[in-house]
């Protein structure tokens, strides 16, 4: 490898980072007054996530998951807190796929590349893709990641969770929500 080749590559690296800081930082400035844990409780707003290459549908509307509890969790490769509960998500989603519950991951601010690795490591195999110009994000104004929101059958928002969940937690939910699923179908 010349000098040349070597000096290129470290400042297109350099101007990379530089562009993932400056979109952080409009995020940031961008912040709305409302905060996630202010939606608790009120309609979640529709999206359409566009997914990875990897599944074989090619994008999931939340309006058609209504009758469903929904897990739509926020996250990153970049993330270090993520990576906590990355593996008890994927048990959660194994564990009550079956019971009427959907998990999606939204994965923010990240390159497809690293999101990739990320999924293969922790042998993520719930409904995953980019928050595409951060819209996503912005509409259920997260904090950061990982951030996630459960959204009970009626498509309400039940709970917001900042930061990585315990287990006990997370169960503790999906069961509460699951059974006012079942007492609401009744």
């Amino acid at each position: 490898m010349t000098k040349s080749s070597t000096i290129d590559k470290n400042i297109v690296l350099i101007i990379g980072i530089l562009l993932l800081l400056l979109l952080m930082v409009v995020f940031a400035i961008n912040l709305q007054n409302v905060k996630s844990t202010d939606l608790q409780g009120q309609k979640a707003t529709d999206f359409t996530l566009t997914l990875f290459d990897q599944f074989k549908e090619k994008k999931i509307v939340l309006a058609d998951l209504r009758g469903q509890v929904v897990v739509v969790n926020f996250w990153a490769s970049w993330c270090v807190e993520c990576y906590k509960e990355a593996t008890l998500l994927e048990q959660a989603w194994q564990d009550y796929r079956g019971k009427g519950v959907t998990f999606l991951g939204v994965d923010y601010l990240d390159t497809d590349k690293e999101a990739q690795g990320y999924m293969q490591k922790y042998g993520i195999t719930y409904p995953s893709g980019p928050d595409l110009g951060s819209t996503i994000s912005q509409a259920y104004a997260i904090t950061g990641v990982p951030e996630t929101f459960f959204i009970d059958k009626s498509g309400n928002i039940a709970h917001v969770q900042i930061g990585p969940i315990e287990q006990g937690d997370l169960y503790r939910l999906l069961d509460t929500l699951s059974n006012l699923t079942m007492l609401h179908s009744r």
